[in-house]
């Protein structure tokens, strides 16, 4: 008896572990970023599950394929592409994509790999062709610029920046749409496309970037000379300014001192009438202070002025 109720007991294990696996295989868990096509014998069955949750299929012989729904990155290699106007040009281009249709990619490409080489042949091809329908001018700018923002005012120098007609952002444009139309049929959407990086090539770089440089120094050297014509205009203001104001300085001196000698002059005529005496004593004094120093000797005549003071009682 107990050897039939161990029998069972493994019986019940086996069949326990049996469900548990052909559960497993037949149940399947999609999150919010996934979508999924469910194959038998490697040939799609059904619709493409898009809605999140848990989901069965037949065990053993169906298979669950999970797809990216989010949007996707395709990044290119830079190449070397000719313009309209035959200059030669690295271009790194870039775009963001997604799978709108499970179902046709699976059946075009099978999975994100070839999905990628697919999409860098098509958008490879049409970043040249579009490159390649215009001048170099159109690719790297985007906009016309105000021509209030630019400090260039003569013809010369305004031909620098040529209106353009398209724009690298109707180019871009132009290179989605046309891969657009290529990958319709593959379950893919582009959704943008953009150049990430334009350069010349290095035979050419070189002498572009010294035309560049020589036709800012000329233009730093039209601005330098009408900044010495500007400032030998101030200095010559200036020069004006500061002879006015020395000559007013020196009349007003000259108004000043002449009041001074008047008044000098008052004072000594005043000091004349109290005593012309001793005022010619003190005029003489000064003149002999004025006229000798320590060193000098004076030989004085008996009718000196000088001498008769120094003999006067007074």
């Amino acid at each position: 008896m107990n050897t039939k109720m161990n029998t069972k007991i493994i019986g019940i294990i086996i069949l326990g572990l049996g469900a548990a696996l052909v559960l497993s295989s037949a149940a399947y868990v999609v999150d919010e970023t996934q979508q999924v096509i469910i194959t038998q014998f490697g040939q799609p069955v059904g619709d493409a599950i898009v809605d999140p949750g848990i989901h069965f299929k037949v065990p053993f012989i169906q298979e669950a394929n999970y797809f990216d729904k989010r949007f996707l990155e395709w990044d290119g290699v830079a190449n070397q592409v000719p313009t309209r106007d035959k200059r030669f040009i690295w271009v790194d281009t870039y775009a963001r994509w997604r799978i709108n249709d499970p179902l046709l990619f699976f059946q075009s490409l099978r999975d994100e790999r070839t999905a990628q080489n697919r999409l860098g042949q098509i958008l490879d091809g049409e970043t040249r062709n579009a490159v390649a329908r215009h001048n170099l001018v159109e690719v790297v700018r985007s906009t016309n610029r105000d021509p209030s923002e630019i400090l260039l005012d003569d013809e010369e120098e305004m031909a620098i920046l040529e209106e353009i007609q398209t724009g690298r952002d109707a180019i871009t444009r132009e290179i989605r749409d046309a891969a657009q139309a290529s990958v319709r049929d593959l379950g893919i959407e582009i959704l943008d496309v953009r150049l990430k990086r334009i350069n010349y090539v290095e035979e050419v770089q070189r002498d572009v970037f010294e035309r560049m440089i020589a036709e800012r120094q000329r233009v730093a050297e039209r601005y330098r000379s009408e900044g010495e014509g500007e400032a030998a205009r101030i200095d010559g203001e200036r020069e004006r300014e500061l002879q006015r104001i020395q000559s007013e300085a020196y009349r007003v001196a000259e108004e000043i001192r002449g009041r001074a000698d008047g008044e000098a002059t008052r004072i000594y005529a005043a000091a004349y009438n109290r005593d012309p005496e001793f005022y010619a004593f003190l005029k003489s004094l000064e003149t002999y202070e004025m006229t000798a120093d320590s060193n000098s000797i004076l030989i004085l005549t008996t009718d000196s002025d000088l001498l008769r003071f120094l003999k006067s009682k007074q």
